[in-house]
Formats: C-alpha cells, structure tokens, sequence
C-alpha cells in the first residue's frame, strides 16, 4: 500500500514491523534504543504535504483536533508511573503503534512502570519490547509474545490471565484499578469527537469511555473502508441492565463509533502503519484429517435433525490449527453458514469467497501477509458482510447460548476424562492465556476442542491421562478431535469406576 505520507526520519516504507527473531532478541548489528527510534520514525508522521492534509481533513471531522495534536513522545509524558493505561489492540490488530514505542523510550530514559490493559494480544513486538524495557508492572488479559512470556514466567511481570468477556466488566464495577489513560488506534474520528476504531475493536470502546483521558493514534494509512464496519454498545450497569438485543450474528445495535466526551482527548497523534500480519501456517495432512472429523460430525448432527445445513454461527479460535480446519468447511455440504467469532481470520475470507458464508460478526480481522495484500485493497466489498463488536458482546455468554454457537477451540492438551488445559505447558509455564475459549465452551451448543495427537515434533503427547493444568472441566467439553480421529464426550459418563 502506497502512503502519500512524510514520516520524521524520511521516505522510509511503511508495513508491518517485526523488531526481533522468533526467539525474542533485538535485531542484529541494532542496539535496542536504536531499534526504538527505528520503528517509531516509521509510524509517525511528522509532515502534511497538500495530499495528506486533504486526506486528513477527510478522517478527522472533529474542529478541536488541531489544539491536541501531538507528537508521540510529548504523549507518551502524560503517562506516569503507577498508572493503570488501557491500549487497544486484539490478536495483533489495531493497536496503537506510535505511542507504546515512545513509552519504551521513555522507559529506557527514566524508569516507571504502569499496569496495562489491552483487548488480547498486541502486533508489531510492542509487548515485547515493553517488557524488554521493564516497564511493565502487571498485564492483562492476553498476550502471545515470547520475550513477555518469558517475563511472566520468571515473575517481571504479573499476568492477570482472564476471561476476554470478564474484564471490562471487572473494570466498570470498579474490581481494577480506575483507568487512567486509554490509547486507541483510530481510522476516524466524528465530527463530535467520536472515535472510528481501525481492524479491532476489543475492549476500546470501554476503556476509552471509562478513563479520564484519552489519546488517539489517528492511522491515515487504515483502509478508509473500515468506517461504518463497527457497531459499539455498551451494556448498561448492573442491576437495571437491560437485555442485549443481539438475536442473530448480523444484529446492529449500536454505533459505527465510540462515542465519548471530546473534552476527555488529550493527545491526537497522527501515525501510519500496518497491523502486523498473522503467522498462521497454512494447513497439512494432520490439520486436514481434523477437518475431515469434524465434517463427518457435522453432516451427522444433521442426518440426525439436530442441525440444519446452514449449521448454527460458528466461532474458532485464533491460530493455525482452527484458521485451517475452519478452512476445511468449505469442501462440505453445508450451505449459508454464519459466523460469530471473536477473530475473522483468513479462513472467514476463504468461506466467504466461496459462497459457504453469509456473514462473520467478530471483534478483530487478524489475516496473513498474503491474504492481507488482496483484502485490505477490496475491503469494500465485505462491508455488507461483516461486522466488529466490542469483545464484552463477540464474546458474551449469554449471546454465545442464545444463537447456539458451535464452537471450535484449540487445546495443549486433553485428559481421558476430557478435561483440557489450554494455558500452561506442563502445567507451570504460562504459554499465552485463556483468551475467550472459556467464554464459548461452557455456553456453545457444541464446545469442540481440537489438537494434533503430538507436540514438540512428537516428543510430547497432548492426550495424557490426567491434565496438568485444567482450563476447561469435563462439563464445559463435548467433543475432542485429534488427527486419528473424535470423541463425542455427550451423554458419556466421565468419573473413574473402581475395580
């Protein structure tokens, strides 16, 4: 994607970022405050030529923008130590880009620390090179980067591992630490201040209503496609809550924006960059076999008149293996499938492409590099199909029951009394949390679980007799798929007879 736009170290071509190997280490021959400044020259924008102001004009419809237009490092001083900071950002899409690396520099500068909330996950290395520069106290609810990982696990960094659905209502009845700043990557903002968010919408929403300031990261390299894509609603406070009144996966019931107090914007910062793209792998004999398992097991609910053809909305969990058997639907016999997800991957794309889906509701677009090349340039012509939804609702319990969602999530492991652990290697060591498996298993219609029979290039078996960790009980599973073949846990007991 060309960009008409200057950035403050020159013409340097923006995309996505990696700062470091698969293992975590800086880039070679780069010291890390080096790397930094690197990658912050390539977000920020520093200069408007006739192009990019007439574009900007176009994105930013607010009259007050003008007087809290900031660099990223003159915004990342309204950030102090202690402070509780909600980003946007949900399996590596739409985060705020500019800001946390100018907070790395700050951090390498004059240490502070801040408790930091997201949605999930975060692209671009940010979490990694946040925790590389120790300025993470705590961290929640999710995250997958390696150099964090292993700071959670030598106990830098206390990871608050939580239901994805849970924690903006933990947040809202003041069970964590009021919010003092929320950063928010936006692709818009209203002509009354209200923020059009980019590729997720995660928990931004909230965070950005419940802090007392906020600073938006304005993307003007963000496919302009994406506004009118989100529908923000906000669940009332509890006791006079009223119902949610999303009845089926395409259900519009709120704003294309979240709208919020324009007294409460403290910094606009105007940036230009790429979420970083998926690394799902795509898919081999193994993850094939699994599909074909599950196919059977769908054409079979619906021999038996427990579904219909167009099945009921689907959710799969991030990653390659469910990306690749969700993949796999597109050589059944199933017609006119839903989908109510938290994550639209690259296989929501290849079902949609094949006429197998009529529509996807989820909370972020996460694709790989290649499907990104095609799909952000033709974005306009999904916008009747999709929608993106805070992650309180893409992940609501009482949601996910009243639409029947069959649910497709990966396991580390499962037990033979079908508990599965989806969260600690060995039972110790965090790998990346619960993400919103739990939101779905204990509430879909059909909870599936799925995992190749080996791990550790077949050193390690993920069926074991009794889990080391146990995210999901025996009561929230119902069928366990591996290449060799499926367990349907229903009406099965599960308790150990003595002999």
């Amino acid at each position: 994607m060309s960009s008409p736009f200057s950035r403050s170290a020159g013409s340097v071509t923006a995309g996505p970022v990696t700062s470091g190997s698969d293992d975590g280490s800086a880039t070679a021959g780069m010291a890390p405050a080096q790397e930094t400044f690197s990658l912050l020259s390539r977000m920020e924008i520093s200069e408007l030529d006739e192009t990019s102001r007439a574009e900007l004009a176009r994105r930013c419809r607010w009259q007050g923008w003008e007087s809290r237009h900031m660099s990223a490092a003159k915004a990342a001083e309204l950030i102090q130590d202690g402070m509780t900071v909600g980003m946007s950002g949900f399996t590596r899409a739409g985060e705020a880009k500019a800001l946390p690396l100018a907070l790395v520099e700050k951090a390498r500068r004059e240490p502070f620390s801040i408790t930091l909330m997201t949605g999930a996950s975060l692209g671009n290395d940010l979490d990694g090179q946040m925790a590389d520069a120790h300025m993470l106290a705590r961290r929640m609810p999710f995250q997958v980067d390696p150099v964090l990982r292993r700071a959670i696990n030598a106990g830098e960094v206390m990871f608050i591992d939580q239901h994805l659905s849970e924690t903006v209502e933990l947040l809202r009845n003041h069970q964590l630490s009021d919010m003092n700043v929320a950063v928010v990557e936006a692709c818009a903002i209203t002509a009354d201040g209200g923020i059009v968010p980019t590729t997720s919408v995660g928990n931004s929403a909230s965070y950005a209503i419940l802090a007392d300031k906020v600073i938006i990261e304005l993307n003007l390299e963000s496919p302009a496609a994406l506004e009118g894509l989100h529908d923000i609603y906000i669940p009332q406070m509890r006791p006079s809550r009223q119902p949610i009144p999303i009845v089926a996966p395409d259900s519009r019931i709120g704003t294309p924006y979240i709208p919020i107090d324009p007294d409460k914007i403290a910094a606009i910062v105007l940036t230009c960059g790429h979420d970083s793209p998926s690394s799902c792998a795509p898919g081999d004999v193994d993850t094939q076999r699994i599909a074909g398992h599950l196919v059977e097991l769908l054409k079979q609910e619906v021999v038996l008149g427990r579904l219909t053809p167009s099945l009921l909305p689907l959710q799969a969990g991030i990653g390659s293996m469910a990306n690749a058997v969700m993949s796999g639907l597109k050589d059944g016999p199933f017609e006119h499938l839903t989908m109510y997800s938290e994550v639209l991957q690259d296989s929501t794309f290849d079902l949609l492409d094949a006429g197998k889906l009529d529509f996807a509701s989820g909370s972020s677009i996460t694709v790989t590099e290649e499907r990104g090349r095609t799909l952000w340039k033709d974005l306009e012509r999904y916008r009747d199909r999709l929608i993106l939804r805070p992650q309180e609702l893409s992940n609501h319990p009482g949601i996910v029951r009243r639409l029947g969602v069959i649910a497709v999530n990966t396991a580390l492991e499962f037990d033979i009394y079908g508990n599965v652990n989806s969260t600690h290697v060995c039972g110790t060591r965090m790998m990346n949390g619960i993400g919103g498996s739990g939101d779905f298993a204990r509430n879909a219609q059909l909870s599936v679980f799925i995992t190749k029979s080996l791990a550790k290039g077949g050193d390690i078996s993920s069926v074991v007799p009794f889990a080391s960790h146990v995210d999901h009980t025996e009561h929230d599973v119902d069928i366990l798929v591996t290449e060799h073949g499926l367990a349907d846990l229903r009406g099965l007991r599960r308790v150990s007879v003595p002999s």
